[in-house]
């Protein structure tokens, strides 16, 4: 069976934390450090083990290495924030555009 959205096996969080220590080479002490300075959000199972997802996996990758380069994670977490709050305008600028389309019947080719 082949997924309908290729990106979505990226966004299941079905790996366990010591498989990401592995794929990312930090240890599972700097990977819920990570997670208590709000820098990622695995899910949890009914026995509170962590769950992480292979988008992930990349993020902490991403993490590490700017943390090598001297950044810090106070920085890091500002920009993440910074990052999604221009996701979501630019989500309510689509949104707003396309409701202005369909009520003045304006079409795109």
């Amino acid at each position: 069976m082949i997924l309908a959205d290729s990106s979505s096996y990226k966004d299941k969080k079905v790996i366990t934390i010591g498989i990401v220590s592995e794929l990312t080479g930090l240890s599972e002490r700097q990977i819920r450090y990570y997670e208590e300075r709000k820098l990622i959000f695995p899910d949890r199972t009914p026995g509170g083990s962590r769950r992480y997802s292979f988008a992930d996996v990349e993020h902490l990758v991403e993490i590490a290495n700017k943390i090598e380069d001297g950044v810090q994670t106070y920085e890091i977490r500002q920009e993440m924030l910074k990052q999604k709050k221009r996701s979501q305008e630019e989500a309510h600028k689509k949104m707003i555009q396309g409701q202005l389309n369909a009520r003045f019947g304006i079409q795109k080719y």
